[in-house]
């Protein structure tokens, strides 16, 4: 299954089902669920990196509890829309999970979403300790949600 545009992937998908949402960084994989009508995303849970093959499995045994028919990862752009710095680690995470697990996958713009989520714990004086803690699957949520919005706008 090749990386799908929003269209494929929601054909690929279907309604009723529930799709994850990753934001993907060096020391932590932040985790997001969809709801089963694709309008709602929930922060699920921060992976603390490990080995890939470590990482892999934790993936597919939350694709596996979860049902999971699709992917959408954080896609690292540049503020100019170029490819950033951190997108040739997604794809290869990307490609060892298409190795093993032929699931539709969707590359959301993630430009902002870390720094939109902390803006909003800032002025709610959220303490640091407990933004550090939540800020990765917070930010997949966030990834998750616009891709929804979009969906919502096919």
């Amino acid at each position: 299954m090749p990386i799908c545009k929003h269209e494929e992937f929601l054909s690929l998908i279907n309604f009723k089902n529930r799709i994850l949402g990753f934001d993907h960084g060096t020391k932590k994989i932040g985790v997001a669920i969809s709801d089963e009508n694709l309008t709602l995303a929930s922060p699920l849970k921060t992976i603390i990196r490990k080995k890939k093959f470590n990482d892999l499995n934790e993936v597919f045994g939350l694709i596996s509890d979860y049902s999971i028919k699709g992917i959408v990862f954080g896609w690292p752009l540049n503020m100019n829309g170029s490819k950033g710095p951190r997108c040739q680690s997604v794809q290869t995470f990307i490609n060892s999970l298409l190795n093993i697990n032929d699931i539709p996958i969707l590359l959301q713009d993630e430009r902002m979403s870390t720094q939109a989520v902390e803006k909003i714990w800032i002025e709610q004086n959220v303490s640091r300790k407990k933004r550090s803690d939540n800020i990765d699957k917070h930010a997949a949520c966030w990834i998750l949600q616009s891709a929804l919005d979009t969906f919502k706008k096919k």
